[in-house]
């Protein structure tokens, strides 16, 4: 089953910073989606908030993370984005429910 990570970010009030993190995002973006046994890396801006986003990060299974961890990408993540943020980031875990199968539904 997917196991997957969502994380929320809350960019600081000033146009730079929030142009800065839509950036690193989108490169973190294209580099995690490269490593081993990620399903999916994606990235999101609101629509009503520009100050927020969302990391939505998929993996074929929770130890899939140790890839990700391992890229010499992540040492550069933190440094440079948490400055950018108005609060701390919401991280999130998943086990997301397998889909494939029918189901009942009680009434």
């Amino acid at each position: 089953m997917v196991y997957t990570l969502v994380a929320h970010l809350y960019a600081k009030d000033d146009p730079t910073c929030i142009s800065k993190l839509q950036n690193k995002l989108i490169e973190a973006s294209q580099v995690y989606s490269k490593d081993q046994e990620t399903v999916s890396w994606l990235v999101m801006q609101s629509e009503k908030d520009q100050r927020a986003f969302t990391i939505v990060e998929r993996y074929e299974r929770e130890s899939s993370q140790q890839y990700h961890l391992g890229n010499p990408y992540w040492k550069t993540f933190d440094p440079y984005v948490l400055p950018l943020l108005d609060k701390p980031m919401d991280l999130r875990r998943y086990n997301e429910l397998d889909t494939s199968k029918p189901v009942k539904i009680e009434n």
